[in-house]
C-alpha cells in the first residue's frame, strides 16, 4: 500500500522559509517521479515542483528562484525548501508520486504565509 506523509507546514511571515518533507512507503521510491502540488481555497490544484527519478527538476514560474525540490533515495523522502515566502504561497501542499499510470497522493500539509 502506497503511503505518502507530508510534514513541515505551518504559519510563517512573508519573507520567511519553510522546508516540507514527504516520506514515502509502499513504493520503490527511486523509480518514481516525485512532485509537490498546492491548492489554495477556491483554486485548482497546481504543480509547484517535481523531480524525476534521474534528478531532473521542473518548477512553476511563480516559485522559480525561491523553492528547491530535492530527494533522498536512501531515506525515501522528497523535500521542498521554500524561501522568500509570499502570502500568495498560502495553500495546502500535497506530495505526489508518479510511476507509469499510477499517481499517489499524500493528505497534504497547510502552509500559511502572513503579510
Amino acid at each position: 500500500q502506497v503511503r505518502l506523509v507530508e510534514s513541515g507546514g505551518g504559519l510563517v511571515q512573508a519573507g520567511g522559509s519553510l522546508r516540507l518533507s514527504c516520506a514515502a512507503s509502499g513504493i520503490i521510491f527511486r523509480f518514481n517521479a516525485m512532485g509537490w502540488y498546492r491548492q489554495a481555497p477556491g483554486k485548482q490544484r497546481e504543480l509547484v515542483a517535481r523531480i524525476t527519478s534521474g534528478g531532473s527538476t521542473d518548477y512553476a514560474d511563480s516559485v522559480k528562484g525561491r523553492f528547491t525540490i530535492s530527494r533522498d533515495n536512501a531515506e525515501n523522502t522528497v523535500y521542498l525548501q521554500m524561501s522568500s515566502l509570499k502570502p500568495e504561497d498560502t495553500a495546502v501542499y500535497y506530495c505526489n508520486a508518479a510511476l507509469l499510470a499510477r499517481d499517489s497522493w499524500g493528505q497534504g500539509t497547510q502552509v500559511t504565509v502572513s503579510s
